[in-house]
């Protein structure tokens, strides 16, 4: 019963996300053109999906520490050395974050507006890089464990 309610539940909150989504870069790519900045075009409903973007980012991150805190926490009442290596891959995030900071360029953007050069400082280049980098590393990891799940099925068989 409990597996029927949360696939049900995960289901339709996907295709919330889905369907908004969907809807604001379609009022992104078509709701028009306002004001061009220099020689840059200024879609009208930018700041709308910049923040739908940081509120899915900001859902998913404390999604993923709160299911981690809590797996640890149960699985530490069970099984205490289980537990600390479930602690592993919260390590692992803090050391990709740590050498993807770490690698950030910080030469400054050029042909950057008045209003955004307060940015274009080395900390938030940094930070900006580290995020990026951090994103390719995970999209990497993902591809590579989806090659290794598929050729472990074959190798099993």
């Amino acid at each position: 019963m409990a597996v029927t309610k949360i696939r049900k539940i995960s289901s339709w909150t996907l295709l919330i996300v889905t369907v908004i989504s969907i809807a604001l870069f379609g009022l992104f790519f078509f709701g028009g053109v306002g004001e061009p900045l220099g020689e840059f075009k200024n879609p009208t409903y930018t700041g709308e999906v910049l923040i739908w973007s940081y509120f899915l980012l900001a859902i998913c991150a404390l999604s993923m520490i709160l299911f981690g805190v809590t797996q640890f926490f149960n699985k530490f009442k069970t099984n205490p050395k289980g537990a600390i290596s479930s602690l592993i891959v919260f390590v692992g995030f803090a050391v990709l974050l740590i050498i993807a900071y770490s690698i950030g360029d910080v030469t400054p953007l050029p042909g950057i507006n008045a209003d955004s050069q307060k940015f274009n400082v080395d900390n938030w280049l940094k930070i900006t890089d580290m995020w990026l980098y951090a994103m390719y590393a995970l999209l990497a990891l993902s591809v590579l464990a989806m090659i290794w799940s598929s050729a472990k099925k074959i190798i099993n068989k």
